[in-house]
């Protein structure tokens, strides 16, 4: 799977904070996309998977050598902000970016003119919403991120590493 269509797929899953609450995760829907990544890490053939009632994931990829190298981790969070819904994101790529305003809606533009850091993205693809809800980005992004470099690092292995954990958490907001 590309990292961009992985990152798509879990823009899909509502994961917003609910402020006033007293549990972790904060929303019984955050459980829903916990869920799913543990089973996504499962497939891709990550080790000790597990998943505790609070939405915590924890998983491992193992060393590919006998080499004595330090254990490293890469944690991320999966609940979006209270800003905006988290649900019915309709995310899509922006081709090849050309500079202009980049109509997300009807009534709704992302301009270089308030936005000038876009233009330092032109000729890449940019992926945004439809400007009604949240993207997601902080924190799925840095998930899909991290999945993509567990499966990249699977398949290669002539690039040695020692074991490498990653966590994937809800916040109490």
């Amino acid at each position: 799977m590309e990292i961009a269509e992985r990152f798509i797929n879990y823009t899909k899953f509502d994961t917003q904070s609910a402020e006033d609450s007293e549990t972790v995760p904060s929303t019984l829907k955050q459980l829903t996309f916990a869920k799913y990544l543990k089973e996504e890490l499962e497939r891709e053939g990550l080790k000790d998977v597990e998943m505790d009632e609070m939405g915590y994931i924890y998983a491992t990829l193992p060393a590919n050598t006998k080499k004595k190298i330090p254990t490293i981790g890469f944690i991320s969070h999966y609940d979006t902000a209270l800003d905006a819904s988290g649900a019915n994101v309709k995310a899509r790529i922006v081709e090849n970016y050309d500079g202009n305003d980049i109509q997300l809606n009807p009534n709704m533009i992302s301009s270089p003119k308030m936005f000038p850091e876009l233009l330092a993205h032109k000729g890449e693809d940019i992926i945004v919403t439809d400007g009604t809800t949240l993207l997601g980005a902080d924190d799925k992004a840095g998930i899909a991120e991290i999945v993509q470099a567990m499966c990249f690092l699977r398949d290669h292995p002539e690039i040695e590493h020692g074991d490498i954990r990653v966590a994937s958490t809800p916040t109490k907001k």
